[in-house]
């Protein structure tokens, strides 16, 4: 197992891992990653029941403070995230994706990746030549930075948590079920 970044685990009265326990964690994995700035690797997370991981590993209690404990015991739906520092090496995100694979104790995952991102009229300018295009976009003056942070659960939920450089504020981070489609669909097809 990784590490658990300190304040990642996420609680709220209610049912059982409903997309409210997916959303808190994903916006507390992205908040985590946020406070190491802007210019980061991929991160991933495996998303645990902590009422379960607490059963395995009792000493995990310490580690999670009382609060979080208390939180657990209450509710079976409270969610913590465990950081995966050993990644499979790939050239692209879909190619690590694409080799991630998760045991059944494992609920749910997250991935916080970086992008620069284009509005859809200077996309459409944007040159064939991929050398030529990563200078476009590098140099565009509407070119935007975003932070996505997307978890699923294995049952199919989602949440996405986006923030942009612009607006660098836990306040301005939208967020929604299906904000990065293609990314969502790329994390679930990890449990497959």
């Amino acid at each position: 197992m990784g590490r658990m970044p300190a304040d990642t685990a996420a609680s709220r009265p209610g049912s059982p891992a409903t997309p409210t326990y997916l959303a808190d964690a994903v916006v507390e994995i992205e908040r985590h990653v946020a406070g190491g700035g802007w210019d980061a690797p991929v991160r991933v997370f495996a998303l645990v029941s902590t009422a379960r991981a607490l059963e395995v590993e009792p000493d995990l209690a310490e580690r999670l403070g009382a609060d979080v404990v208390l939180a657990a015991q209450a509710d079976a739906g409270h969610l913590i995230s465990v950081e995966q520092d050993s990644l499979p090496a790939a050239e692209t995100l879909e190619d690590l994706l694409a080799r991630l694979s998760w045991p059944d104790t494992v609920d749910g995952a997250a991935v916080v990746v970086e992008r620069v991102v284009l509005p859809p009229a200077a996309e459409e300018a944007m040159p064939a030549d991929p050398d030529e295009a990563l200078a476009y976009l590098m140099a565009h003056p509407d070119r935007q930075d975003v932070r996505m942070a997307v978890g699923v659960l294995r049952s199919g939920e989602s949440w996405c948590a986006v923030r942009t450089r612009a607006n660098d504020d836990d306040d301005a981070v939208a967020g929604g079920r299906d904000l990065v489609p293609g990314l969502v669909e790329a994390v679930t097809a990890t449990f497959a």
